[in-house]
């Protein structure tokens, strides 16, 4: 409960923010951004009181309390003065906007994230620990992040490898480990911001959608492709159950058979809500600031507001480390803004010194995170090398055959479906500081397409999906306008209805395969394991175990492990490789381990039938060796004791 009211908190204090800098703004707005601004105090003061206090309760006590002085300050001196410069905008909560449009769009996306949240984060079966298809992969590794952060000193290590910096953006599943810190439990301080954040998501693209269209249809259109993406997918589902009738039940049983993501198909554009905001919690929190900074970026190129360049400053001052591509991607987008502010604004001075100030703010905050945590995994001595490359084409490029897989506008169109198609000319049908975002869009979707950020090729969808993000309510409001134009025309509402079909069919199918997804995470044994590691072993104690991605110890109990899975260090650029031999070795060959055993500290060992499998263990001597003290069912917990060092050879 604690952690919950920790939350209460932290948001009541943003609302307050919220209120004084929007106070020009309708109700709906100052309360997203509000929000907003709760989370983003959440997710960074405790970890600025770690360096001080490590990460414990005193953190966050003392986090809550600079969180109210901040709010109370910001309400005292920085309110918003003046009317609305639209007074419509005041004209009730909703300002201009219809109430029933974004309550029509929202409710239901938002209920069936709370559903998605709660089947898909360590829901209790019979003991056991289940997820869905989405979050069985990615999971564990921001547990293991949230568990890992308890007591820890700053800046954090990574618990699955040893020595190493955690660099990967771990704001997200610091703000859960918060939580934990006062008592929540672990799945409910995952479900509860989670969810959060995702309603988050879909009110704040409705609000960023009227502000860029003004038009009903055009916010529905837009909202529908977005969060119902899936491309063409459904049409090798169709291909299928042509030849055989029995495979349209795998789309709904099968591990990854829907149709927004198959690999075997190259159909990498993964539908947002299930592939993308639900598993990968820091894309999830990244966007929950950068569509408010998409906003914020709209309103100061509209009002020409220093004000708003500033505040927008701190936003993407603080995003490194929640999410880097949606800085990145935030970074790219206001280029194109400012050169085309530029060219186009009567006072390039003013404008030079608006955008100077926006980037002088964003610069001195985003620069400690850089050098601390970026960098250092980048470049440092841990890291595998060549991750920064050229590379065409995302993922249609074959590093085999040097060759594309697709060819290039079909990849694109069978990918993101028909809607592609609009993207140039809805960029081109745009006025006025329209064209300067759309600008914004195209030097993120270049940018993406020939240089790779990451080992990961796949990890650049992150850059574009903000600038699908940006580009939609304009491609939405440019089908609104070819509508009207083919007012009289026979068959106009043939048209539009096979465009919807093929552009929302494989997303609703994967929505739909996603809602029934049910996979266990855990066995009962290994949940009471990781409990009785987390409440009876010390906290500062290293444990020699698999490199399974569902590791009990790292996950669950957030301890120090030899060495975790690559699915996950490789992918963070982390040189893991000698680790991972370290490991079999002495799980295999302990007898003749000594010096690795004492080099990596090991004080316990934990054997699962994971391990069992995965190597050639030889049981029987820890067995023989080690103290056992803990047992559930096949899960055995050794403490090496350094008595037992004489049965060791060197």
């Amino acid at each position: 409960m604690g952690g919950i009211l920790l939350l209460l908190g932290f948001e009541a204090c943003g609302c307050v923010l919220g209120e004084a800098l929007f106070k020009r703004r309708s109700g709906v707005v100052r309360l997203w951004l509000g929000l907003t601004a709760g989370l983003l105090m959440m997710m960074w003061l405790p970890s600025l009181f770690a360096y001080l206090l490590k990460f414990t309760a005193a953190a966050q006590y003392a986090a809550l309390a600079a969180a109210a002085l901040l709010a109370g300050l910001g309400y005292k001196f920085l309110r918003e003065k003046g009317e609305p410069l639209c007074p419509e905008e005041r004209r009730s909560f909703w300002g201009d906007m219809p109430p029933w449009l974004p309550l029509a769009l929202v409710t239901p996306f938002l209920l069936l994230s709370i559903w998605l949240q709660y089947t898909h984060t360590l829901r209790v079966v019979d003991g056991a620990l289940h997820v869905g298809q989405s979050t069985y992969g990615d999971l564990c590794l921001h547990l293991g992040i949230a568990t890992g952060l308890q007591g820890s000193a700053y800046p954090p290590d990574y618990t699955l490898i040893q020595g190493v910096l955690l660099g990967y953006p771990f704001l997200m599943d610091a703000l859960s480990a918060s939580m934990i810190a006062l008592g929540t439990d672990l799945a409910a301080a995952f479900i509860l911001p989670g969810s959060l954040m995702m309603g988050l998501v879909y009110l704040g693209f409705v609000v960023f959608a009227w502000e860029m269209t003004r038009s009903r249809a055009a916010v529905v259109v837009s909202f529908l492709l977005l969060f119902c993406n899936g491309g063409l997918g459904f049409f090798y589902v169709l291909d299928g159950v042509w030849q055989d009738s029995t495979l349209l039940g795998s789309v709904f049983t099968g591990y990854y058979d829907a149709p927004a993501n198959m690999v075997e198909n190259n159909i990498r554009w993964v539908n947002v809500v299930c592939d993308m905001m639900l598993p990968q919690r820091t894309l999830l929190a990244g966007w929950t600031m950068v569509v408010p900074a998409l906003y914020l970026l709209a309103r100061a190129m509209r009002e020409n507001s220093r004000r708003l360049y500033v505040v927008l400053g701190v936003l993407a001052g603080a995003m490194p480390m929640i999410h880097t591509h949606s800085f990145l991607a935030l970074a790219l987008i206001s280029a194109g803004c400012l050169i085309w502010t530029l060219r186009h604004a009567a006072d390039r001075k003013k404008a030079l010194v608006d955008y100077a100030l926006y980037a002088g703010v964003a610069a001195a905050l985003a620069l400690p995170q850089v050098l601390t945590w970026a960098i250092p995994q980048t470049v440092g001595g841990t890291s595998l090398t060549g991750s920064l490359s050229l590379r065409f084409n995302w993922v249609n490029y074959d590093d085999v055959s040097g060759r594309l897989i697709d060819g290039y506008f079909w990849f694109w169109i069978k990918n993101v479906g028909p809607v592609y198609l609009l993207m140039v000319p809805a960029a081109l049908w745009a006025r006025g500081w329209k064209r300067g975002l759309a600008l914004g869009a195209l030097l993120v979707y270049i940018t993406a397409e020939v240089i790779q950020f990451q080992p990961n090729p796949y990890d650049n969808n992150k850059l574009f999906y903000v600038a699908f993000v940006l580009m939609l309510p304009l491609a939405g409001s440019y089908l609104v306008t070819l509508w009207n134009r083919l007012r009289g025309l026979p068959g106009r509402a043939l048209l539009a209805a096979v465009f919807l079909a093929l552009s929302l069919t494989s997303g609703a199918l994967s929505l739909a395969r996603e809602a029934v997804s049910d996979y266990q995470l855990f066995s009962a044994d290994e949940a009471e394991t990781a409990a009785y590691i987390r409440d009876e072993l010390p906290a500062d104690a290293v444990y020699l175990t698999g490199d399974q991605h569902n590791n009990l110890v790292a996950a669950l109990a957030g301890r120090q492990i030899v060495c975790g899975t690559g699915s996950y260090l490789y992918y963070h650029g982390i040189d893991y490789q000698q680790a991972a031999l370290d490991a079999r070795s002495m799980l295999e060959n302990p007898a003749h381990s000594a010096e690795l055993f004492a080099g990596y500290g090991v004080d316990y060992i934990v054997l699962t039938d994971t391990e069992r499998y995965n190597y050639a263990l030889d049981e029987a001597w820890f067995a023989q060796s080690c103290a056992l003290v803990y047992e559930a069912g096949t899960v055995r917990v050794y403490a090496f004791e350094t008595q037992n060092d004489g049965n060791l050879q060197e």
